[in-house]
Formats: C-alpha cells, structure tokens, sequence
C-alpha cells in the first residue's frame, strides 16, 4: 500500500509503500475506496473554504486532506458567533445538492491574471486548474470528484485553536456518514440512559449535572465534618510521650489525601505529635503531624520513618508526607520502636 507521495531533490516522484518492492517495476492498482475518499475531501475542502470566505469572509490559510481521518482547514484566528459556521455549511452542501460540474484543466501564465482563482496560484509554467461550476475557481493537483453531488455530504465536525489559527474539521462522503452514524447511536444510548428524547437530552444532561455537582459539594461537607470527628476522638487517645502527646494510627486501604487532610487537623493541636500511616497491601503511606509546642520535626520524623522500607517523601517541621513499598509484617511492625 502507498504510505506517501513526495518530490525528492532531483524533482523525481517517490511513492513510500509498507513492503519492499523486488525488481526495478512492479504492478499496481488503485484502491477505489481510499481513492473516493480522498477525491471527496479535497473537493469538499474548496467548496467549504470558497463558502467559509463568501459567508464569513474567512480565507483558506491552510488545508490538509485526508480520507482516513477528519481533513482540516485553517483560517484566521476569528471568534464565530453560533450558527456562522452552519451557515458556510449550508451553503457548501447546498453547492454539493445542486450536483454541479467539477472541471480540471491547464492554463499558462499568461492566462493567470485572466482567470479568477480564488487564491493566486503559487506554481508557474502550465497550472492545473480545478473549477466547481460557478462557485470556484482554485489552482490544484490533486484528484477530484467530476460532480458535486459525488460528494455526498459535507459536515463540519469542531473547531480549535492551533499555532494562532483557527482549525475547523470536517468531514465529506462515506466518512461524514459514518460520523453520523457513531454520533447518532451515542445520542440514541445517551437518551435511553436520561429515559428522554433527543431534543430533551442536553437539558436533562445539565439538570443531573447540576445535582451531582451539589451532591458533591455535600459529600465533601460530611467528610469534612466526619474527619473533624475522627480527629477529636483520636485527640482523646494520644498517649504521653517525648515532648508531647503522641498518637499513632495505622489505616487500611486509607487514601494518602485523606490522611494528609486529617493530619492538618491534628497539628492544630500545639502539644500533639501524631503518625498516620496506611496500608493497602503492597505500598504503605504515612503523614507526621507536629504542633507548634512540641520540639519534634515531622520532615526529620518521616525520613527517619520510612528509611526502615526504603521508602521517600518531604514536607515540613509541622506536616510532612511520603511512603515506599511494604510487606505485610513490615506494615505490621512500622511503629515498634
């Protein structure tokens, strides 16, 4: 299969295959779909960009084409009201419905300032033409469909920022189908989930993210009240020790977030040391808490901590944070002394 086709320096036309070619010649046959695909974006590319200039006033900067994927068009980067680009759409499929002619022929340079292109070419010599029957007139090698109404259908799919343009996507033909296709089994899915038709779907879709956005916003509120709770009981279990009141805790399965919010709890506490620690079978977690009225480092205590599995982490005098890998009896055996 042909990957690409390039000029190289000495001006030769080099087709880059997927296999070695034995011999200095072998057969080869088009590939009819590939090339259908191909023909129906790159005339769907001037008709959309000779829509998007005479609707929007946008002119082509760039384009690439290609039948395998979406095919884009840069233009100016321009903020577009809803339904501008609808509206470039409408017109170039209504070009499309109309099944007008598509001409290719060769001009001379002093035919150039004779013919009205929709963009100076930027060959000389004998320049092919590509003409869609009263709507544009482009300079261009490529293939292209004899008919517009070969192209089927012409469907702008999003739009982007890229390198200070603006990039619209598109897709033509079989390709713009299938799109439709994936796109419409997604919204048939989507609505049987929200029980509710097409036309409901993005209000109903908006309304449960709304309440899942409060639900949220709740849940965080009892866990925050629930890790409140849990700090005073703890409090109420610290033990005399060196320089303070010590508490250490050993948590199964325990996300590391969620002790390092309970130790900013603890360390409220001016006297308080606390080592929370938390093992979910293969990784252990800890978090070192220190109140201001205690002559302890949690940085220093962590380290010291963790260098019996080999484990890192950083942080502060008051708060620090980190873990390594363990065993069962390593994690059962992290507070002894």
């Amino acid at each position: 299969r042909v990957l690409d086709v390039f000029k190289n320096e000495s001006g030769q036309v080099v087709h880059r295959v997927d296999r070695d070619v034995p011999g200095p010649a072998a057969p080869a046959k088009i590939d009819r779909d590939r090339r259908l695909a191909h023909m129906q974006h790159h005339s769907a590319q001037h008709i959309l960009s000779a829509a998007l200039e005479a609707e929007l006033g946008l002119e082509t900067l760039s384009a690439k084409i290609s039948g395998d994927s979406p095919s884009t068009i840069d233009v100016p980067d321009t903020e577009l009201a809803p339904g501008q680009l609808e509206r470039a759409e409408l017109r170039a499929n209504q070009v499309v419905f109309e099944n007008r002619t598509i001409r290719t022929y060769f001009i001379t340079d002093a035919e150039v300032s004779q013919t009205p292109f929709r963009r100076p070419p930027k060959v000389s010599g004998s320049i092919r033409v590509v003409e869609v029957d009263r709507f544009d007139v482009s300079a261009c090698g490529g293939t292209h469909c004899p008919q517009t109404g070969m192209i089927g259908l012409i469907k702008i799919l999003r739009t982007e920022r890229k390198n200070q343009k603006r990039r619209i996507h598109f897709a033509a033909g079989e390709q713009a189908l299938r799109q439709f296709q994936v796109d419409r089994q997604l919204v048939t899915e989507l609505g049987n989930l929200f029980s509710t038709g097409p036309g409901e779907l993005a209000g109903v879709a908006a309304a449960q993210l709304a309440e899942l956005r409060q639900a949220r916003v709740e849940l965080n509120e009892l866990r925050a009240a629930a890790l409140e709770l849990e700090a005073h009981k703890l409090r109420q279990q610290a033990a005399p020790g060196d320089g303070g009141r010590w508490i250490r805790q050993m948590f199964a399965k325990r996300p590391a977030g969620e002790l390092r919010e309970l130790g900013k709890l603890l360390q409220q506490d001016e006297n308080l040391v606390a080592l929370l620690a938390a093992f979910d079978g293969k990784k252990l977690s800890l978090v070192v808490s220190c109140g201001r009225g205690t002559p302890h480092n949690a940085g220093k205590l962590l380290n010291a901590r963790l260098a019996k599995i080999g484990g890192r982490g950083g942080g502060d005098a008051r708060l620090a944070q980190g873990g390594g890998p363990a065993t069962p009896d390593e994690a059962a055996a992290f507070f002894d002394e």
